[in-house]
């Protein structure tokens, strides 16, 4: 079956129109950097640390497991992050998979990032890496046709499970 294209470049004058700017600046305060300065614990959520990055759960998983990746430094994309920092988060990114393979042996894992709004990122400022264990069979139908997710261990749950894993 051939792959249909369509152009659209009348959206051209819009994604570089002075409309499109809002969703490029910062507003606020980034949770991802007030993060960043907590403690390894359960009561924070942060996992694992380094010098230039740390894992955190995450506070709205679509499974269990769902971790973050995230450098310290307030970067949006991967280009922004000098050599080191970026050494680290993908040593990072690596250790959070082996943690999550230990501590939940899944089928399989999804892994990966969100880069800007565009992309579908939460909060596209901050730099973040997903990584979530999957299971043959783990969308049901709740996710299916309830559009709801059902998690059967708590997050403090997961914090524990993980921690000890790094």
């Amino acid at each position: 079956m051939p792959l249909e294209r369509f152009s659209a470049s009348w959206r051209e004058a819009y994604v570089t129109s002075a409309s499109a700017g809002p969703n490029l600046r910062d507003e606020g305060e980034c949770i991802f950097c007030l993060f960043a300065q907590d403690e390894v614990n359960s009561s924070t959520g942060i996992v694992y640390r380094d010098e230039h990055s740390y894992v955190i759960l995450n506070a709205f998983p679509y499974g269990s497991g769902h971790l973050l990746v995230l450098p310290h430094r307030h970067v949006a994309g991967l280009t922004e992050l000098s050599d080191e920092q970026y050494a680290s988060f993908f040593l990072t990114l690596r250790r959070t998979v082996r943690a999550v393979e230990a501590a939940y042996g899944p089928d399989g894992m999804n892994v990966g990032m969100n880069l800007g709004q565009a992309a579908g990122a939460g909060i596209p400022k901050h730099l973040h890496g997903h990584v979530l264990p999957r299971w043959i069979g783990d969308t049901n139908f709740m996710t299916s046709i309830g559009e709801t997710r059902v998690l059967p261990e708590s997050l403090e749950s997961t914090w524990h499970k993980v921690h000890e894993k790094f």
